[in-house]
């Protein structure tokens, strides 16, 4: 990995608000709505995160991470998304 994927991961990239705030958050179990996360990002989620529940899957081993799996990554967390809700349960991962 480069150094500007370096930063770019240290940082929470574009996704960084949503790091902070899972990062601050003393629950261990935390669901944001479709709105919510883009109202903490100030733009809108991309059309494959509304239809696709591969957006919100962690990197395949091996292969660089996604902008949006480091938010979470960072804030030690996983993603599972409820489509037809439109909310994302962030649960804290053991590591």
């Amino acid at each position: 990995m480069n150094a500007s994927a370096l930063n770019t991961f240290g940082s929470g990239g574009a996704y960084g608000s949503l790091q902070k705030y899972l990062t601050s958050r003393y629950a261990d179990v935390v669901v944001l709505t479709f709105a919510q996360i883009e109202d903490l990002l100030g733009f809108a989620l991309p059309d494959p995160a509304w239809v696709e529940p591969g957006w919100w899957a962690l990197p395949v081993a091996g292969a660089v991470p996604s902008a949006q799996s480091q938010s979470w990554t960072l804030a030690k967390r996983t993603a599972t998304p409820n489509l037809p809700a439109e909310t994302v349960l962030f649960e804290r991962t053991s590591t």
